[in-house]
C-alpha cells in the first residue's frame, strides 16, 4: 500500500496557518479543525509545522499568555516528509523513530496533503481486515 491511497481515502486538504498567527489563534484553528497540527505556510510557502507537542512546550518555557505568543517562535522547522509513492509500511517506521504523528506530503516540493499515525493505522486495520476475509473465504470454500 501506498501514501497516496491514504490520501485518496481522506482527501488532500491540509489546515495551515501564518507564521505570524499567535499561539491563541492557532489553537482555535486545532479546535475548529480537529486536527492535531497544522502546516506554517504563507499559502505559497511551507516555513514548518505546529503541533499541538509544540504549544505544550512552549506553555511549559514562557509565563506569557498564548496570545503573546507567536507561531514563528515555536513551531518546528526542521520537516520530515513523505511522498505518495512512499510505501506505508516504511512511513509507519519512519514516523515511529522519529516520534511523529503527523507528516507532510510533498509532491513535487509542493504540499500534496497530511497523513497522521492514526491514518497509516487505520490503513494498516483495513488492510488486514480486508485480508483475514479473503483467508477466510479461501479456507471454507
Amino acid at each position: 500500500m501506498r501514501v497516496i491511497e491514504i490520501l485518496k481515502a481522506k482527501g488532500d486538504s491540509v489546515y495551515q496557518i501564518s507564521p505570524n498567527a499567535s499561539l491563541a489563534e492557532t489553537v482555535a484553528q486545532l479546535v475548529k479543525c480537529n486536527c492535531g497540527a497544522l502546516m506554517v505556510t504563507d499559502r505559497e510557502r511551507i516555513f514548518g509545522i505546529i503541533t499541538e507537542r509544540d504549544i505544550l512546550k512552549s506553555i511549559a518555557s514562557q509565563d506569557r499568555p498564548l496570545s503573546e505568543l507567536m507561531v514563528r517562535d515555536f513551531m518546528s522547522t526542521d520537516l520530515v516528509t513523505g511522498q505518495p509513492s512512499d510505501d506505508v509500511n516504511s512511513i509507519m517506521g519512519l514516523m515511529t523513530s522519529r516520534r511523529i504523528r503527523h507528516l507532510p506530503i510533498l509532491e513535487d516540493s509542493e504540499l500534496a496533503g497530511m497523513i497522521s499515525i492514526g491514518d497509516v493505522v487505520k490503513a494498516q486495520f483495513d488492510l488486514l481486515c480486508h485480508e483475514n476475509h479473503y483467508m477466510k473465504v479461501y479456507i471454507q470454500s
